[in-house]
This record gives C-alpha cells, sequence and structure tokens, in this order.
C-alpha cells in the first residue's frame, strides 16, 4: 500500500493556516475539524506545521497566553514529508523516528494531501486482515 492510495481513498483535504494565525485559532479548528495538526503555508510553500501537542507544549510553557502568539513562533518548521509513491513501511518509520503523527504528502513540488498515524495504522490492519484471509483460504483449497 502507498500513500497515494491512502490519499485517493480518503481525499487530499489538507487545513492549512498562515504564519500569522494564532494558536488559539489553530486550537478552534483543530477542534472544529477533529484533525490534529494544521499545515503552516506561506506564498504555496510549506513552512512548518502545528500540531495539537505544538499548542499544549506552549501552553506548559507560558501559560494561557501562549494562545495569543502566532504559528510561527510555535510551528515545528523542519517539516517531514512524504510522496505518493512511499509505503506504509516508509511512512511508519518516518512517523516512529521523528516522534510525529502527521506527514504532508507533497507532489510536483506542491502540497498535495496529508496523512496520520490513523490513516496508516487503519491501512495496515486492512493489509494483515486481507493477508490472513489469503492464507485461510490457501490452506483450506490445500
Amino acid at each position: 500500500m502507498t500513500v497515494g492510495r491512502i490519499i485517493n481513498e480518503k481525499g487530499r483535504d489538507v487545513v492549512t493556516v498562515s504564519p500569522g494565525t494564532s494558536l488559539e485559532e489553530i486550537a478552534s479548528t483543530l477542534s472544529q475539524k477533529r484533525i490534529g495538526a494544521v499545515v503552516v503555508v506561506e506564498d504555496d510553500a510549506i513552512r512548518g506545521i502545528v500540531s495539537e501537542r505544538d499548542i499544549v507544549l506552549a501552553i506548559a510553557a507560558d501559560g494561557a497566553g501562549a494562545l495569543k502568539k502566532v504559528a510561527a513562533d510555535r510551528m515545528t518548521s523542519r517539516v517531514v514529508t512524504c510522496r505518493m509513491e512511499d509505503t506504509i513501511h516508509d511512512v511508519m518509520q518516518k512517523m516512529t523516528s521523528g516522534r510525529f503523527r502527521h506527514l504532508p504528502v507533497v507532489e510536483d513540488g506542491h502540497l498535495s494531501g496529508i496523512v496520520s498515524i490513523g490513516d496508516v495504522v487503519k491501512r495496515r490492519i486492512e493489509d494483515v486482515e486481507r493477508e490472513a484471509e489469503q492464507i485461510r483460504e490457501y490452506i483450506s483449497t490445500a
């Protein structure tokens, strides 16, 4: 299974914000959309990513006043991305080694989707179930 297949099944919608968006606005967006991260974009380029964890860390460090800060102040600016042809294994490895749960998908230099750990786990479970069924069928016909 590839990232491209996941994106084609789930859709290419990505919630983006500008570097000047407040953490309060981002927290509200995350809650309303029931998502875990937004991609920070400026001039059609990925500048960073802000996740729930980034907001929690900001509040832990600065208290409630952290919500008045902007994305550029607290975003993860070294964004690891993936490509459509990457496999689930590739993505799992990137997420595990980087200790993050969201990967923007870049195609031809442009943001074209996002995959989460939930997307990856769901597809991996489907693969395992399909493999188990194939083994059961093989055994029953042998």
